[in-house]
């Protein structure tokens, strides 16, 4: 109260800002619980993508153990390191509930790997196509669970901030308010009283002075 002036166009104004601030709690408490469900569906995604990711690599691993039956592992080193696919990878950003999160494309060179100039028919076998071909696939879905793990921690980020701001409005600023309003009040009260108590006495005085 002590830098507050106790006065009636004090006490509206202590009112309104605390209508504002309710006003924003309420607002913050709904993108608080919309951020939960889209991190919540994000995460769902993502729990998918690592689940289906394990699968491909371990089939991936088992078709390049079958290649290594048919081919030496110098073979299989020599083949990796000449092809090389052109990937261009375009990000861009989507805005949830201010939360600005990358949605990223690559696009893979989609030339066979059959028909890659250093191919070579005799020198190679369908194990090797077959291991080649699920490695990109599994790229492609690393590339997926990036964007997704990106999100999840940019969504958390944004939870806790909103969290705090919440539980600011909570339990500090709508309280203190609450109660520079009540002070205010009471101070209006007292003075209310005090002047009816002072004319009172003027008015006793004022009649005492008629009467003599």
């Amino acid at each position: 109260m002590a830098d507050v002036n106790p006065t009636r166009m004090e006490l509206m104004k202590t009112k309104e800002r605390i209508a504002l601030a309710k006003k924003g709690h309420r607002l913050l408490k709904q993108k608080r619980d919309a951020l939960i469900l889209e991190f919540f569906k994000v995460l769902k995604k993502a729990q998918d993508l690592r689940g289906e990711l394990t699968k491909k690599i371990t089939a991936a691993y088992e078709s390049v153990a079958i290649a290594e039956l048919y081919h030496s592992v110098n073979e299989l080193q020599n083949i990796s390191l000449s092809i090389k696919k052109q990937i261009d990878i375009d990000i861009e950003v989507k805005n949830v509930m201010g939360v600005k999160i990358p949605s990223i494309t690559a696009q893979m060179d989609s030339t066979p790997f059959i028909k890659h100039p250093l191919y070579s028919v005799v020198g190679t076998s369908a194990k090797i196509d077959k291991a080649v071909s699920e490695f990109e696939e599994i790229l492609q879905m690393v590339i997926r669970l990036a964007e997704t793990e990106t999100a999840i921690k940019r969504l958390i980020l944004e939870i806790e901030k909103t969290k705090r701001r919440v539980n600011a409005l909570d339990y500090i600023l709508i309280p203190k308010l609450e109660q520079q309003k009540r002070d205010i009040a009471f101070r209006l009260d007292e003075m209310e009283r005090d002047s009816f108590v002072s004319l009172k006495v003027i008015k006793r005085k004022l009649e005492r002075e008629k009467t003599t």
